[in-house]
């Protein structure tokens, strides 16, 4: 009987004429509009209408008041930024040892200066450390063929030398966030005799086997990197904000449990969704590497990776190492931090795992009272301390 209905509509005029048009508009589709959307004019015009977009938020959205401790320009070198935070006569330097952070390429590293009271930045200096902040800053398209490699070997060393002679101290720790730890992991590797007390990576991944979703989105018979590249040069934030608003999903069960507790909730989350909104473009061939050598080659842990034709070994790290990762984290999720410990040789080690997101691991109030503190500790561990 239900083939019988089946038929009757096939033979209506209705049904037939309703077919008809679908079957048009598909093939006008399939001509014309798909080979469009794989143009250049229409990734360009995308990129165009997204951060057109992004703006109208931004100017409808009150700069929360972040990034407010003081801080004095001390080098500069391109695009990149090296900021030393100030010290007053209540809270002089204790911590002899400079701490030198390095933020990652995507979005400003005000993450760690937020807003006073949930800036680590703030905590630190308070605490007397000698904060010094790399901030890459933001690229042009004259930074498009800017790669790991120059980062690693050319800014990095450039900028420890002049934390080093700014603070009048030979030796450092290193801090470095999510990429920015995968940098200052590939420096330490690379620079076996690098001026370096200790390293502190912050959900930092160093194996990608399995990155849980993103193994899928970003696979090579998924993801043509080199064609995104090819085509838009360095990649703009309103793309990288898709596919993160879209992990986020994932997230936000964990995001909204730890602060479910957290009188500043409001004030917090304003604070990340501005910077979150607040990208920056992310140099094309280091995304084309950070693709095909990290996500899809998995070159790293498997000592696979190769930067400015030397190849990368992690057993060659001997400095102690603190890496510290989120439970609930969706962007760097647990299984892409525990093998370095034993990737590297450092005999002085250890893991710090705090519930939560990744975005609370330096804004939640559960990092205020737990984290950092324990990063104080260890900096006192590895740092010349006045008496």
């Amino acid at each position: 009987m239900f083939q019988d209905w089946i038929d009757h509509y096939h033979r209506s005029n209705f049904f037939s004429g309703w077919l008809e048009w679908n079957v048009t508009a598909l093939q006008a589709w399939n001509n014309l509009l798909v080979p469009w959307m794989g143009s250049q004019l229409f990734t360009q015009t995308l990129s165009r209408v997204m951060e057109n977009y992004l703006a109208m938020y931004k100017a409808m959205v009150l700069p929360p008041g972040v990034g407010q401790t003081p801080s004095t320009l001390v080098w500069t070198k391109n695009k990149a930024r090296l900021y030393r935070y100030d010290h007053s006569v209540d809270a002089p330097i204790q911590y002899r040892t400079p701490l030198l952070l390095v933020y990652a390429l995507i979005n400003k590293p005000y993450i760690l200066d937020l807003l006073p009271g949930r800036s680590f930045i703030e905590y630190l200096v308070k605490h007397g450390v000698d904060v010094y902040l790399l901030d890459w800053g933001i690229p042009d398209l004259e930074d498009k063929q800017m790669r790991f490699d120059d980062l690693v070997m050319d800014y990095l060393p450039a900028a420890i030398q002049q934390v080093c002679q700014t603070s009048g101290q030979e030796h450092l720790n290193l801090f470095g966030y999510c990429i920015g730890g995968v940098l200052i992991t590939l420096y330490s590797a690379t620079h076996p005799h690098a001026p370096l007390n200790s390293l502190i990576l912050l959900a930092t991944p160093i194996d990608f086997g399995n990155v849980g979703l993103l193994s899928n989105w970003l696979a090579p018979s998924s993801f043509d990197v080199d064609r995104l590249v090819n085509t838009m040069g360095n990649i703009q934030p309103s793309f990288i904000n898709s596919g993160a608003r879209l992990l986020n999903v994932v997230g936000t069960p964990a995001f909204l449990r730890e602060r479910a507790e957290d009188e500043r909730f409001l004030e917090v989350w304003r604070a990340l969704s501005f910077w979150g909104m607040d990208g920056v473009p992310f140099p094309g061939e280091a995304f084309r590497q950070w693709i095909k050598d990290f996500y899809q080659g998995n070159k790293l842990i498997t000592d696979q990776l190769m930067i400015a034709g030397q190849r990368v070994h992690l057993s060659t790290i001997t400095t102690p190492l603190m890496t510290i990762a989120a439970r609930a984290d969706h962007l760097v999720p647990l299984q892409q931090i525990e093998p370095t410990l034993e990737a590297v040789s450092s005999t002085e080690k250890e893991l710090f795992i705090l519930p939560g997101s990744h975005f609370g691991l330096v804004t939640s109030s559960r990092a205020v009272d737990e984290l950092w503190p324990r990063v104080l500790n260890w900096l006192a561990k590895h740092s010349l301390v006045e008496t």
